[in-house]
């Protein structure tokens, strides 16, 4: 059986890319496709599967990628698949299910492992992300860019025979932007990496972790813990870090740009409680803290409301304000959490189980592997 991997980009690793090595790991000898690739900072671990880039995989695309979204579409579109294929399997937020669109029809079974329908198309404040700041302009500027990305979204949807979503957050807007049913298969955390070590005690230190982008309410968590002079360390990279530098406090605000898994799992495992105020599509650094004992303490809509259990493994909040966080934290000072049986909830996250659910799907298609 011939198989194909598709995934929006590789030019950063983050949750989704953490999804497209398992894969990998259930079809080694697969042919990678993506739109841009960036050896040094995927750490060489896609190079021996990747086949093909699109024509926009040059240096200044790869670093300032989210100025070039528009071209995206066309470059996904236009990528020409080396051969036929049996099945294909897309790791995709956005792009990666269009590849070779605009080409010859490939005949392989497609199955859409969906982290997000295209946030650029479907949910207009996301083109914020863009490097012209669309944020000074208004959205009745940025709304026809938005309706053709869902033109080629919704499309390109129509290529996949079977949708599998990683929450049941975003079943939903597959089935309200594609009318598509889907499958629900939680993104894997490694047990390897990230696990509970028992500690004599924790630190007085509260912990967020992932890119630096708008959504992610970085900025809400700085705001409640300078109110609260109590200690937040920010682990991340991305281009909101200089404003939220200048919002921080350095008293009780701690930046640091990049850790090993091993320096992760140690903040994670000695973080008073992890703080997660996104509307998330999953939010694999949540469960990643669950595995390591970390209570949560999320914004109940979106990934955060299937990860953490009010009470026993994090507590829910229900607005996204600094005022929610400050509320959620004095109210997790009163409670005791057992820390192990955290970590073991999380199990239901694992790899094992991530593989044994797509592997299912993948036999349901017809095919034995």
């Amino acid at each position: 059986m011939k198989v194909a991997v598709f995934h929006d980009y590789l030019n950063q690793f983050g949750g989704a890319e953490r999804v497209l090595r398992v894969i990998l790991d259930m079809f080694p000898d697969a042919d990678l496709y993506t739109l841009l690739y960036d050896e040094k900072k995927t750490f060489g671990l896609f190079q021996k599967n990747i086949k093909k880039t699109s024509f926009i995989d040059i240096p200044i695309v790869r670093k300032k990628h989210r100025a070039f979204i528009p071209l995206m579409p066309f470059a996904a579109g236009f990528l020409k698949l080396e051969g036929e294929y049996d099945l294909i399997i897309s790791s995709s937020a956005g792009y990666a299910k269009g590849f070779g669109m605009y080409r010859k029809k490939n005949n392989a079974y497609h199955i859409c492992y969906c982290h997000s329908p295209l946030r650029y198309a479907w949910e207009i404040d996301y083109l914020k992300n863009l490097s012209f700041s669309p944020a000074s302009m208004s959205k009745d500027i940025l709304r026809p860019i938005a309706r053709w990305l869902q033109r080629w979204d919704k499309k390109a949807s129509k290529r996949v025979n079977l949708f599998v979503a990683n929450s049941h957050f975003i079943a939903e807007k597959i089935k309200s932007y594609y009318e598509r049913e889907a499958e629900v298969i939680y993104p894997p955390v490694n047990f390897k990496k990230f696990f509970y070590e028992p500690k004599e005690h924790e630190e007085d230190f509260y912990l967020m972790v992932g890119r630096l982008l708008y959504y992610k309410g970085f900025d809400l968590g700085i705001q409640a813990f300078n109110k609260m002079k109590k200690r937040l360390k920010i682990i991340g990279r991305g281009p909101e870090e200089k404003k939220l530098r200048q919002l921080a406090n350095p008293a009780y605000i701690e930046f640091l740009n990049s850790v090993s898994d091993k320096d992760l799992t140690e903040y994670y495992n000695t973080a008073q409680a992890f703080i997660f105020p996104q509307i998330e599509d999953f939010g694999l650094v949540a469960a990643e803290a669950q595995a390591c004992g970390t209570p949560v303490l999320a914004f109940r809509v979106g990934g955060g409301g299937e990860i953490v259990e009010h009470g026993k493994t994090g507590l829910l909040f229900n607005e996204q304000t600094p005022e929610a966080i400050i509320g959620a934290v004095r109210d997790f000072e009163t409670r005791t959490f057992n820390r192990k049986q955290i970590g073991e909830s999380a199990y239901r996250f694992s790899e094992d189980e991530f593989k044994r659910r797509l592997f299912e799907v993948v036999r349901g298609a017809g095919f034995h592997v």
